[in-house]
């Protein structure tokens, strides 16, 4: 497949220490999957083939490289796990990569690249894993000053759970109380007027 230029002209930004593990990488993806194409994603070098595939960036010190169904991918050296990946998920499936004696060998990851493209070939989809939201707490604060209010306070009691969320959360995680006072000013004035918090964006 042919190769993104944009991604050419963002190894050659790169830090020097990360060029060259951005170039190996790119290498062992391509021997691995020849049919990935290459694009940009958030900013980032991506690689899809048959949906998302795998990534990698780097930063002023360190560099990162992760696979989209990482979870789903046999790693029995551990390369892609806890054992190898210091930084948590969050700095990449290789954790933070400053040389390339910092890569499993080679074979390790074109093996990856090639179960990753089995995994899409199959069409298997990672479980998508969502957290509980915490449960609403009201502070007693708002309810008393939307009290004075009483057609605002009867929309706030009529809209669904989420819609009071949006309200609460907005008004409390403000930092002072003078912008918690003004949020809550707007807020009394949308909600007399039957609006959510984010009715501008309502189609």
């Amino acid at each position: 497949m042919p190769k993104d230029k944009r991604i050419d002209a963002y190894i050659a930004k790169a830090q020097p220490f990360a060029q060259p593990i951005l170039k190996k990488l790119r290498e062992l993806i391509h021997k691995g999957n020849p049919e990935v194409t290459e694009t940009i994603k958030w900013g980032m070098p991506s690689f899809d083939y048959k949906g998302p595939f795998c990534s990698f960036a780097s930063f002023k010190q360190h560099a990162v490289f992760g696979f989209w169904k990482y979870k789903l991918i046999k790693d029995p050296k551990g390369y892609l796990g806890e054992i190898f990946n210091k930084g948590g998920e969050s700095m990449g499936n290789l954790g933070r990569m400053t040389s390339l004696k910092d890569l499993p060998p080679d074979k390790f990851i074109i093996d990856f690249v090639k179960q990753a493209k089995k995994l899409n070939d199959d069409d298997v989809k990672m479980e998508r894993i969502v957290k509980p939201k915490k449960p609403l707490v009201i502070p007693p604060s708002f309810t008393k000053e939307l009290k004075q209010h009483k057609k605002a306070y009867a929309v706030f009691e009529n809209f669904s759970p989420s819609h009071k969320r949006e309200y609460v959360e907005w008004i409390t995680e403000a930092k002072s109380a003078e912008t918690r006072n003004k949020r809550m000013e707007q807020a009394v004035a949308w909600m007399t007027e039957g609006k959510h918090r984010n009715w501008k964006y309502e189609r």
